[in-house]
């Protein structure tokens, strides 16, 4: 049990770090920002009280120092400068190595642990912090004024002492702020032998008297407030009573707690990712047999067992709606985890660059989510060392001083579309295509549009930069980061315009689990299409074939569409029917066809690996198992197209904003 709370509390604490590295850089850009202050402040209160709690003294001590110095701060008599921020920056650091080291994942620096304290003693002038603190010891300062009467009504919920809660220290907390006096409420105690003992009956009511503001009471109960009922009041002899709207501004929720005792049922519970994962696995699982319960039902052509099967099919699409939307996370972590880095990389390039954020409620699913840090931390880095000028050279091109870097996150259908854009010096066209050509990646004959050039940085061991620095210039970032962006059946885009920056969009699927998709038939081999990206299904026949004159192209509705015919693109030896069925799909490169000769219609498609050996088929996503056994490939339409484009591109063919389908240029007139 003690190590399951220990498990808890490690996981509570990182989010906790998290939660105060946002808040120290937002108090970083605006250092009067109150709310900022509030925020740092109980993301420490916590983790120190947490941590003495569950036996992690050396983080609790060491956290009592930065605590109190952000209490000085909340009373005023200290400001945060940035020296103190970036000192709670480095303790934040501080802590996150004593949490690996406890999970047997590093080692603890204790030089550095006392460097930060004699540091924070200079900094905060508050003489010596502690570095050893008990569960009962407060981070409060002794505030001026009068003395304050309160009254505390505090009844926790039964199963408080389950997650390892010390209610003896939450009292021995009030008690140090001033005068307490101590009532025990023992109405809900039942019978002896109804008696449980891991529960708790009991209700406290009390008076304290002392030099505080309800915000110090508050602090008190900072990590079991959504897990009690809690009261506090001024009493009426201490002076003007505050309103319940100053109550409910000073400490939310609390007097709303007071009404609507709370039930004892929780909102929420804390699973591990590795349960989730089990749970996808099975619903997977499940589809497959789903799918083979659909098809035996329709052979056997019998009411009851097609009514079955119906009613089987609707169940599990719900149970598997339901289980994706658990992985579901948004990119905020994810996001508001990068501003450290712009912050420390701005400082080591001595460059003044901030992070604007968009769209970073935007879902994805976590297994995507946690392989998609380091890819965007090569592409964050390189807009910092390459893109971003330094505050001189921005001036003279007319620039603001201070730069900018943009992270936005939209839904696409079926995909997410991230965006990476600052608006540095941009791409030197020439300079990549030279660059390209003293490294032997193409030929200096070679003929190619200004996005196949720019999709040159993407490849190995390419870099412009002439010098290699801390940050960047080695060659392996880019080509790093489409390596893990293809790893994940994603797609990656550069844009640039010389001045004002580059664009890097990645295009990303939400979930690597479970899809919906179009079952289609070529032959006797059959393909799946990612339902969000199709459109409409047309009908070919031999006349329109023969009136395009050779040309794949097809007129729907007055747009020729180009299409590719998929027995032919993968060399299949099979008749092709008299009427065939164009699937028009939305690419990147705008309306596209994929002809096949049947759909058979929609299908809930469970994502199969390909394993290693086809890690490198581009044009195929995975593969899936049908309700007869058989395998059919999901195929990737932006990745087709785009092969398609760049193959007639790179065979001679004008540059421009034509299309090509095998092999043919077909005129956007």
């Amino acid at each position: 049990m003690i190590d399951k709370y220990k498990q808890a509390f490690q996981e509570e604490a990182r989010e906790l770090l998290i939660e105060l590295e946002s808040a120290l850089l937002e108090l970083d850009a605006h250092r009067d920002d109150r709310e900022s202050v509030g925020r740092a402040f109980r993301a420490l209160h916590t983790i120190k009280g947490s941590g003495a709690m569950f036996g992690f003294d050396d983080i609790a001590g060491f956290t009592h120092g930065l605590e109190t110095a952000f209490d000085q701060i909340r009373t005023g008599s200290l400001a945060a400068t940035a020296d103190l921020i970036n000192l709670t920056l480095a303790g934040g650091d501080q802590i996150r190595s004593m949490l690996d080291e406890d999970a047997g994942q590093g080692v603890v620096d204790h030089a550095r642990t006392a460097s930060i304290l004699e540091e924070l003693r200079a900094l905060t002038g508050l003489g010596n912090v502690e570095v050893a603190v008990t569960a009962a010891e407060v981070a409060v300062s002794e505030p001026q004024g009068a003395v304050q009467h309160w009254r505390v009504h505090f009844r926790p919920e039964p199963d408080v002492a389950l997650n390892g809660t010390n209610l003896l220290m939450l009292l021995g907390e009030l008690r140090a702020l001033g005068e307490l006096t101590i009532q025990l409420d023992m109405a809900l105690v039942p019978k002896f032998e109804e008696l449980d003992a891991e529960r708790c009956y009991l209700a406290w009511d009390l008076e304290l008297n002392a030099r505080v503001a309800i915000d110090a009471i508050r602090d008190v109960f900072i990590f079991v407030e959504d897990e009690c009922e809690l009261t506090i009041e001024l009493l009426a002899d201490a002076g003007p009573k505050p309103t319940q709207a100053a109550i409910e501004g000073a400490a939310p929720g609390l007097a709303a707690r007071a009404s609507t005792p709370q039930s004892g049922a929780t909102t929420s519970i804390r699973v591990s990712a590795e349960r989730l994962d089990q749970l996808v696995n099975l619903v997977g699982e499940l589809v497959t047999v789903q799918a083979r319960l659909s098809e035996v039902a329709a052979r056997k052509d019998d009411p009851d067992i097609l009514e079955i099967s119906e009613s089987v099919d609707r169940l599990t699409a719900s149970l598997r709606e339901n289980s994706m939307s658990i992985r579901m996370l948004p990119l905020k972590t994810t996001f508001d985890r990068f501003r450290r880095l712009v912050h420390d990389l701005g400082t080591e390039l001595n460059k003044q660059v901030e992070l604007t954020v968009e769209g970073a409620e935007t879902e994805l699913d976590k297994t995507v989510i946690d392989q998609l840090n380091d890819p965007l931390v090569h592409l964050i880095r390189n807009s910092m060392d390459h893109g971003i000028e330094t505050r001189e050279q921005r001036e003279q091109a007319g620039k603001p001083g201070g730069g900018n870097i943009h992270l936005s996150a939209r839904h696409a259908g079926a995909s997410v579309l991230i965006r990476i854009s600052d608006d540095g010096r941009g791409l030197d066209v020439d300079a990549v295509r030279a660059r390209a050509v003293e490294k032997g990646l193409i030929d200096a004959s070679a003929r190619l549009s200004e996005p196949e050039i720019l999709s040159l940085i993407l490849t190995p061991g390419f870099s412009t930069a002439r010098q290699v620095t801390e940050v960047s210039g080695r060659g392996v970032g880019m080509d790093i980061v489409r390596r893990s962006i293809e790893a994940l059946r994603g797609s990656i885009d550069v844009a640039s315009k010389p001045g004002a920056g580059v664009v890097v969009t990645l295009r990303l699927p939400l979930t690597l689990a479970i899809i919906d998709g179009l079952l289609v038939r070529v032959g006797d081999t059959h393909f799946v299409l990612p339902l969000a990206n199709s459109l409409e299904c047309v009908e070919l026949t031999r006349r329109q074939i023969h009136e395009a004159h050779g040309k794949h192209l097809a007129n729907v509705r007055g747009e020729l569409i180009p299409y590719i015919r998929l027995s032919e693109h993968f060399r299949m030896d099979c008749p092709q029917p008299d009427i065939e069925q164009i699937m028009v799909v939305e690419t990147d490169h705008g309306h596209y066809g994929f002809v096949v000769d049947q759909v058979l219609g929609d299908h809930q498609t469970v994502i199969k690996g390909l394993g290693r050996l086809y890690r490198n088929v581009q044009a195929v996503s995975g593969a899936t198992i049908l309700g007869n056994g058989t395998v059919a490939l999901i195929l990737d339409p932006h990745r087709l197209v785009q092969n398609i484009v760049q193959a007639g591109a790179n065979s001679g063919r004008p540059d421009g904003p034509d299309k090509y389908v095998d092999g043919h240029q077909i005129k956007n007139t």
